[in-house]
């Protein structure tokens, strides 16, 4: 199931922008024949969600993540001393946008490898890519 993410464009100049966006090339070709029909705004937004959902499973099998444990789950008072506002920060995917590194450091079995993977997990979803 997807999310609508904004109420869908409906003038004429905004659903041929949308049609050349989805790279519709016949449609646009055509475009004085179907401009007008009721169907066409509804059938342009099915195309954008379905690329969508192909999209990111395209970029979640790519990323070759595996199995995961869910952030949910972290147990956050092990290790002792971990800067949780600090991930929760990096968690906004922030440094994403700045183009800065985030490198996690700390002893084998605390955590960080869930940490990462999800932080990955988080990217895939708002439509990054990830390896």
């Amino acid at each position: 199931m997807t999310k609508r993410r904004r109420a869908p464009r409906s003038s004429p100049d905004e659903l041929r922008e949308r049609a050349n966006a989805l790279k519709l090339y016949g449609l646009v070709a055509n475009w004085d024949e179907y401009a007008e029909q009721p169907w066409l705004p509804r059938l342009l937004e099915h195309e954008e969600e379905e690329r969508q959902v192909r999209s990111l499973a395209r970029r979640v099998r790519n990323a070759k993540l595996g199995r995961f444990k869910e952030l949910a789950s972290f147990d956050w008072s092990w290790p002792r001393r971990i800067d949780r506002e600090l991930l929760e920060e990096v968690f906004t995917l922030g440094f994403l946008e700045e183009a800065a590194n985030v490198i996690l450091v700390g002893p084998n079995g605390v955590g960080k490898t869930t940490l990462v993977k999800n932080l990955a997990h988080k990217a895939l979803l708002r439509g990054y890519t990830a390896r």
